[in-house]
């Protein structure tokens, strides 16, 4: 069985680079983009930045009440299609965006809600309204079919490049520009994550920070912040045929998606494993036929141990075959944008037939015995299918399977 559906454009804009190969390279060496941020906090915050020239796309004036989070989107999806060989072979009006954003502008909200004037800029609404990506996105390449966004939590990119998926097969549009972004590291945002007792918790100063987010390690104490936007190019593979798309990175083959549907913040492994089985069914594949799952790992203490159960529950005999890590570890966690920059990994590890290995897990959790990814440690046999998942509050659970194209 076969979607038919090709991934022929990779854009990213992450914490350790801004092209698919150097992010991919740098999580393969298990190097952290983990840093210990100057905030003027209460407790030391550690999160993952992106350092990128973005004059490149938006010069000063085109910037103003431009938030972050939508001019990484605009970088990232404009790579995107520089990396497919362009979109000109395609109708404005049949190529359609989809874009998975968890909180919108936070930036332009935070600067709103510290203001000392008392004047707020009006572009502050425009700024932070979460479709504001998706929008700069279509301005900028002059899209004109379905411009849709996602905010389905820590699932939105997922959630998103599914949806996309559905449209092109469906021939509802010819090419899909899917993917998610990101930036909310500001105080703000900062302070509610870490009411929540979700986050990392390190001794500031040194480099402890690097090390925080630990998945499945016994000692793990929750996750850190990150930032950034990835996007995919999606088109039949006919269609790809047909105009000699310069590149084929891979098939998304399956995608499944599900709702736990008992609790707002607080995991379900049988809601996990829906979307586990419905990917596979959708692909035609079998749980042997995974080699790499990327999973959703947040290093959390309730969160790795339900994940894990899915897993085991879902491969049964085969796990031993499979190998997985989180690569939030190194990256830390993009919320709306983590399925889409987790999802260019996967692809790569499929490409480079390397796996990314578990990076700041020295004691793996009992709760969490799943074989996991380890540094050095060679390939069994040919990676030629892998998953991504993404599981969100809110209960929606989604997961994407790739097939080497």
């Amino acid at each position: 069985m076969s979607t038919g559906i090709l991934v022929t454009g990779l854009g990213v804009v992450a914490p350790h680079g801004h092209d698919a190969a150097s992010v991919f390279e740098a999580v393969a060496r298990g190097e952290s983009a983990v840093r210990e941020l100057p905030m003027d906090l209460a407790r030391p915050v550690a999160a993952a930045t992106v350092d990128i020239d973005l004059t490149r796309w938006f010069n000063k004036l085109q910037s103003a009440g431009v938030d972050r989070v939508s001019q990484l989107a605009v970088a990232a999806a404009d790579l995107a299609v520089q990396d497919a060989g362009g979109i000109g072979h395609a109708a404005p009006e049949r190529i359609g965006i989809y874009v998975g954003c968890g909180m919108g502008g936070a930036a332009a909200l935070d600067t709103a809600y510290r203001s000392t004037s008392g004047r707020v800029s009006p572009l502050t609404i425009p700024a932070f309204m979460p479709n504001a990506p998706a929008a700069h996105v279509a301005m900028r390449l002059g899209v004109r079919g379905p411009v849709l966004t996602y905010a389905v939590a820590c699932a939105s990119s997922s959630v998103a490049i599914a949806e996309a998926a559905k449209a092109v097969r469906c021939g509802e549009v010819d090419l899909a520009i899917a993917g998610g972004t990101e930036s909310l590291i500001v105080p703000g945002v900062v302070l509610t994550w870490q009411a929540m007792q979700t986050l990392a918790t390190f001794t500031a100063g040194g480099d402890a920070a690097m090390r925080c987010c630990r998945p499945f390690a016994s000692d793990r104490s929750g996750f850190v912040l990150g930032e950034g936007a990835a996007f995919l190019v999606l088109e039949s593979a006919g269609r790809a045929a047909a105009r000699q798309a310069p590149k084929r990175h891979a098939e998304l083959a399956g995608w499944g998606l599900s709702c736990d549907a008992t609790h707002l913040t607080k995991p379900d492994a049988q809601g996990q494993q829906r979307a586990l089985r419905a990917a596979l069914q959708l692909s035609g594949l079998q749980p042997a036929d995974i080699g790499y799952v990327n999973a959703h790992g947040t290093a959390t203490k309730a969160g790795d141990a339900v994940e894990c159960e899915a897993i085991r529950a879902v491969w049964g005999e085969a796990l031993p075959g499979l190998r997985v890590s989180s690569t939030k570890a190194l990256h830390g966690h993009l919320l709306g944008a983590a399925g889409a920059l987790e999802a260019v990994i996967t692809i790569q590890s499929l490409v480079r037939q390397q796996l990314p290995p578990q990076a700041h897990c020295d004691t793996q959790d009992p709760l969490c015995d799943v074989p996991l990814a380890r540094a050095g440690e060679p390939l069994a046999r040919p990676l030629e299918a892998a998953l991504s998942s993404s599981f969100a509050f809110g209960g929606t659970n989604s997961s994407l399977v790739f097939k080497r194209a």
